[in-house]
């Protein structure tokens, strides 16, 4: 039997689709605190949506995730942090689009603009994405792998769509092997 796989997102849902896409297989579930408009397309594209509120509470996500056996959890652009007891309780991982094992500074949210700036100002050589094991901290999980390029160059738009890449790549290595 395989494992069930229940992914959140507060932001569009699009990497879900992409991982999916990949993968041959679409999360048991999606758990998001969005609404959005069904003519986005992505409604069909990545399965069974699951609607907590904007700040949900413990209870929001329990009453969910009582239902699943042993899921895998992964985070796609969720704005939210877990609590603790979600985070000791199941194995939750997240995606993120900043370099945090070379500059902690990154963590937290839009690292990608802050990446850029920070390259435009020479501080930073290299770019990149994490994935990483979810724990109450912002961002301070162990990390499972990371994906890094040199930045030299780069305009914005390439730097979010080789983050993108470098991401699906990370998030579909890391799904075979796990569910």
């Amino acid at each position: 039997m395989k494992r069930p796989w229940i992914a959140f997102f507060s932001q569009t849902g699009s990497e879900i689709a992409n991982i999916s896409d990949t993968l041959g297989r679409k999360p048991d579930l999606i758990i998001t605190n969005r609404e959005y408009d069904s003519r986005e397309g992505i409604d069909s594209r990545i399965g069974e949506i699951y609607y907590i509120p904007v700040k949900p509470t413990l209870q929001d996500y329990q009453s969910v995730l009582q239902y699943y056996k042993n899921p895998l959890i992964t985070l796609h652009g969720f704005l939210r942090i877990l609590p603790k007891e979600i985070c000791e309780s199941y194995k939750v991982y997240n995606g993120h689009p900043g370099l945090i094992t070379w500059y902690p500074e990154l963590k937290g949210k839009d690292p990608q603009i802050r990446a850029f700036q920070g390259i435009q100002e020479g501080k930073y050589n290299l770019a990149g994405a994490v994935l990483h094991e979810v724990i109450p901290e912002v961002d301070e999980g162990k990390v499972i792998s990371e994906e890094f390029f040199s930045s030299q160059g780069l305009s914005l738009d390439d730097l979010f769509l080789i983050l993108k890449e470098r991401s699906l790549k990370m998030w579909v290595d890391f799904l075979k092997k796990k569910l």
